[in-house]
């Protein structure tokens, strides 16, 4: 019985570990996603940014 029950445990253990490494590589793929998100948004608000500068700066000239 005892060998039965370390095969058990091993297993157990084996499965686990399995587990653990796949929840591991899903946050991991998570984390990248939720990086991409962010840096779109950045390049979006930087982007808007510069046609907001630009439009400014025409209405500027045309005021002049």
């Amino acid at each position: 019985m005892g060998f039965i029950d370390d095969a058990k445990e091993v297993a157990d253990t084996a499965g686990r570990k399995v587990k653990e490494g796949f929840e591991d590589v899903k946050d991991r793929i998570g984390d990248k996603a939720d990086e991409a998100k962010a840096d779109a948004n950045v390049k979006k608000a930087e982007a808007e940014k510069e046609s907001v500068e630009t439009r400014n700066s025409l209405k500027e000239k045309l005021r002049d």
